[in-house]
């Protein structure tokens, strides 16, 4: 049984695991520590047993939520994990009164694209060259109150 919690120290070095294991540049364990400890940020895994399969983070940004990291592990996807992360991640963001709430996908990534609409995302426009590895454009994608 998958279940999604906030997350913790303990389990920084399987986020940047799953990082590694599914992005060409991924987070560092650094990286995901330092996030940690920022008053705006607010980090969820989830969990089959005591192992951690996917990991998404909400920053409150003046009053908007940027959707960072959605990663799943590969045997995991496909299985509506990536969609109770989303899910846990803007019900966080709504109890701390973000209406609106924004992220960035590579143009070619069709199955997140289409897991981003089902919970209301628009495209709102492109960013050039914002993915490496390869290059790649990003669409910004944004799902508003209003």
């Amino acid at each position: 049984m998958v279940t999604v919690r906030r997350m913790e120290e303990r389990d920084i070095k399987a986020a940047a695991r799953l990082e590694a294991e599914n992005f060409s540049v991924p987070w560092s364990e650094q990286a995901y520590a330092d996030t940690l400890l920022c008053d705006y940020a607010y980090y969820f895994v989830a969990e089959e047993g005591r192992e951690v399969i996917g990991v998404c983070g909400l920053r409150n940004i003046a009053g908007e939520g940027e959707i960072t990291n959605v990663v799943v592990s590969k045997p995991f996807r496909r299985r509506g994990t990536a969609g109770m992360l989303l899910e846990t991640v803007l019900t966080a963001g709504a109890a701390l009164g973000i209406e609106d709430f924004t992220l960035e996908v590579r143009c070619g990534n069709r199955p997140a694209i289409c897991l981003y609409e089902k919970f209301g995302f628009k495209n709102e426009g492109i960013r050039r060259n914002f993915y490496d590895k390869p290059k790649e454009d990003a669409i910004i994608m944004w799902r508003r109150k209003r």
